[in-house]
Formats: C-alpha cells, structure tokens, sequence
C-alpha cells in the first residue's frame, strides 16, 4: 500500500519565499512524500486548518491582520489530533520570539533568512517526532482517565447502596437504628471506607476506615478492607477481635509488596437489644456520642493505648470498650478530613470545634444533623472543596430492648 502523504501546510504572505520553501519541501526526505498547502494570512490558515488535517504547519510570524502567536494560539485550543506541528518562521531571528513561540507550542523555530533544505527537513522530522509523541501521550492519558472513571465507579459500588433494617421484618422507617452518611473524595479514587452489616435482628456492626494516602494504591487498600469485612463474620461481634484479624490479614498483604501501607479503623457493634455499644479503635478518631436526653456530646471513650493502624504490625492488641445505648442516641463517625480542614488563615477546624458543632444541632432529626455538620465545616473554610476524603456516618437510636426485637 503507498503511505499518505504528509500534509504541510505553509503560512506565509510573501511570494518569493513561498515559492522558495516549496522547492525546498520538494527535496524533504521525511520518509514519505510531502503534499503541501499554502496560505497567506492567518485567518485563511485557521479556515484551512478548519477543513483539513495537516500534520506540519509552517507559520511565518509576521502576517497580516494577526501575528504567528496569536495563530499558534488558536490551534492549541484544538484537541490534540487535530493540531499540526507548527513550526514556526521569522526573517527577524529573534531568540526571545523563538522562546516564546516554544512556550506556546510550537515544535522547532526556523529563521527564513538562512533556510535551507537540511535545516528544513530536521525541524520537519522533528516536529513529526514531536506530534506522535504528544499524540501518544494523549491517548494514554485518555484510556487512563476511562480507567480510572471505572475504578471510581466500581469503588463507589463497593460503599452501602442501602442500609440494613432492625429488626430485618420491618420497613426501613420502623427500623430501630437508622442511619446517613456523607461522602467526598478529592480525586478520582478515595482513601476512605465504611460498612454498615447486620449481626442480627438488634445487633448492627459499623466499619469506618481512611487509608493513608490518594489514588490507586489506596483506592486498593480499600477493596481489600472490603473483602475482608466479610470474610470476618465469625469475628463481627467482638470489635477487638475483628479489627485484629483484620490488621493480621491486611499487614500479611502488605509486608508481601515492601511498601508501607496503613489504614486507621474503627468498629463497633451497636447493640439495641441489651442498649449497649461495644467499640474498639485502630489509630482512628473517636466517635461523637450525642445523647439527646442528658443534652450531652462527647468522644468516646478509650484507654491511652488503643491499638495501632492497621497494616503496620503483626499481632498487635485493640481494646473493647462498651458504654450504654439509649433511645434517643446519636453517633457521629468521621475520617480526619472532616475536621483537619484549614481555612486560609492557617486555623484549623478541629475536633473541639466539631463538638460544639454537633452539640449546637444534636437535637435535629439524623439527615439534617449531618448534613449541618458538613454545611457548618465547609461555612468555616469559606465553602472552599475538601483537601482531603471525608467521609461522615451518622447512626441514630430510635428504640433499644424489647421493643428493638419486636418492632411492628
């Protein structure tokens, strides 16, 4: 098959030089034959460039009506395939025009007082070299956008599409716990990660977990936390006992790639039907217990050693917690990113800033609660985006004991 023709396209008002580059394109050997199109000013090279693909242009700086940046300008703001590799020519030589026509974009610099056939064809086979490249290049970009949308998508499946009701007979507005959560990644991927299961008809067990860092490694270390939540059923009940079988199986994962990867990690289990909470930490912010009827918010309570990130050491010890669950209970679970925000004066929100947020609406129905809790952190940084993942879980008591058990 005979290979196309390179498409060139020459700019340039003036005769003579134009009929003398198109003797030397003739002489071009740039592997195949050359066709070229010759155009006069900018405006009928933008119109050109409009209707047909070239693979070189030759740009004379000096043109009536625009001058060779501004044409270069133009191009670039077409997508990448369909831009020729401009090179750029002047009768002025001047270093700093070259600079700046580099700058924009353009692939080699010519000067049309001392052209000749060998410095023609090297910008030439340069500039060509150069397309192909930067057209390589965005064709990976784009594939590993389309990828990494698949990835966000397949991560956001893995997150509660619905949570579970208390007991399972009953519709999900009878149900003795209920619960809202919030969500915000800062890329593509996320580092953060909760799960809500049913243990029973009155017990619920409640995972929340930041991994450390951005991105595909992350994003990973997230899947795999996952899968592990529900590999971990026999564990579920005790939060000591999951969150160590779950750092003994993620650490054996990650010692295996010699990098260093942690996730902190909170589980607990609420249990409606004894009106007890059983809690345990991995590194991870305490939870915000709000107890409407003593008009009272508080951070859970753990002792000083509360056990590592998970990920960072083998056989490491977590300690089980429990303190008392009652009607009207509210528990707030976050990632660091909700509360390490810093506004533009270098103050950061803060846990004790949190706490006074929660305490100033714990009285408001579970949706609105957490979703001022957000209103009031993003009002602080002025509604500036996250930095960081966020991840926000609200769970609220609606009925403890018997009634949990045998709701109508």
């Amino acid at each position: 098959m005979k290979p196309s023709a390179i498409q060139v396209l020459l700019v340039d008002d003036d005769p003579v030089f134009t009929r003398l580059a198109s003797e030397l394109l003739k002489s071009v050997d740039a592997g195949r034959p050359l066709k070229l199109t010759t155009a006069a000013d900018g405006r009928a090279a933008l119109a050109s460039i409009g209707e047909s693909h070239y693979d070189v242009a030759l740009l004379d700086h000096n043109l009536p009506g625009a001058n060779g940046l501004e044409i270069l300008a133009e191009i670039q703001k077409r997508p990448c395939a369909s831009q020729p590799a401009v090179i750029m020519l002047t009768a002025s030589g001047s270093e700093s025009l070259a600079v700046e026509a580099m700058k924009r974009g353009a692939k080699d610099y010519l000067t049309k007082a001392g052209l000749d056939l060998y410095s023609l064809s090297r910008a030439i086979q340069s500039a060509l070299t150069q397309k192909r490249l930067a057209e390589q290049v965005e064709a990976y970009h784009a594939q590993l956008a389309a990828d990494l949308d698949v990835a966000r998508r397949l991560q956001q499946s893995l997150l509660p599409q619905s949570y579970p009701v208390f007991p399972r007979s009953v519709l999900p507005g009878q149900s003795a716990l209920r619960f809202e959560h919030r969500f915000f990644w800062t890329t593509q991927l996320g580092g953060d990660f909760f799960s809500v299961q049913a243990l029973s008809d009155t017990q619920a067990g409640v995972l929340i977990c930041d991994v450390m860092g951005h991105g595909v490694r992350s994003a990973l270390v997230t899947t795999m936390l996952r899968a592990l939540v529900g590999d971990l059923t026999a564990e579920s009940g005790r939060p000591d006992q999951f969150l160590s079988a779950m750092n003994e199986r993620l650490t054996a994962i990650i010692q295996q790639t010699g990098e260093t990867l942690f996730a902190t990690a909170l589980y607990l289990v609420a249990d409606v039907g004894a009106g007890r909470l059983t809690y345990a930490r991995a590194g991870h912010p305490p939870p915000l217990h709000l107890r409407r009827r003593a008009n009272a918010v508080a951070p859970l309570a753990f002792p000083q050693q509360a056990g590592p990130a998970l990920g960072l050491f083998r056989n490491a010890d977590y300690v089980a917690c429990e303190c008392e669950l009652a009607v009207e209970d509210s528990l707030l679970l976050f990632t660091d990113g909700l509360f390490e925000v810093v506004r533009s004066d270098g103050n950061e929100f803060g846990l004790e800033r949190l706490i006074e947020v929660a305490r100033h609406r714990m009285h408001l129905p579970l949706t609105q609660l957490v979703e001022g809790v957000i209103e009031d952190v993003r009002c602080f940084c002025g509604g500036e985006e996250f930095l960081d993942d966020v991840c926000l879980l609200g769970v609220e008591v609606v009925r403890t004991g018997a009634q949990a058990a045998h709701a109508n």
